[in-house]
């Protein structure tokens, strides 16, 4: 019996310099890297962003915003009445005649306009009757500098 033996399994004269085999596999390293850079970015940025309630109310140098529909306008004055457009209303009156004028439409944006001179938590007050009422645009009114 006889057997014979090759040389390892490469074939003589053979090269890997003439094969090219693209790689399969995406490199995700920077991709990782650009996200985790904006979620820092908008953590960092997105405390700022917040608008909170100005603190010096009765003026403001900032543009009127565009309107589409007229707004309703609640005011409070110097005394603490409550005026619905002209109409003088009670705080148990408001709440009611609200809903009568906008409806269903729970997205009606609510102007409320308090005197310079009243106390910050009477206007909190009425604003926070009209959210728990299911409005959700409700703003308050400074004047243009």
């Amino acid at each position: 019996m006889g057997a014979s033996v090759t040389g390892g399994g490469r074939q003589s004269g053979s090269s890997r310099r003439g094969r090219y085999r693209p790689m399969a596999e995406i490199n995700v390293t920077p991709f990782v890297d650009v996200m985790l850079v904006l979620l820092i970015v908008f953590m960092v940025a997105a405390p700022l962003l917040t608008a909170g309630i100005q603190v010096d109310l009765p003026k403001a140098a900032a543009r009127p915003l565009p309107q589409d529909s007229k707004p309703l306008e609640v005011s409070i004055d110097q005394n603490g009445a409550i005026f619905l457009a002209d109409t003088a209303i009670g705080i148990n009156e408001l709440v009611p005649r609200l809903e009568a004028i906008a409806g269903n439409r729970r997205d009606t944006r609510i102007y409320v306009r308090g005197d310079t001179s009243l106390d910050y938590g009477q206007v909190m007050r009425v604003i926070g009757i009209i959210n728990r009422a299911g409005f959700t645009r409700v703003a308050l009114v400074a004047e243009q500098r």
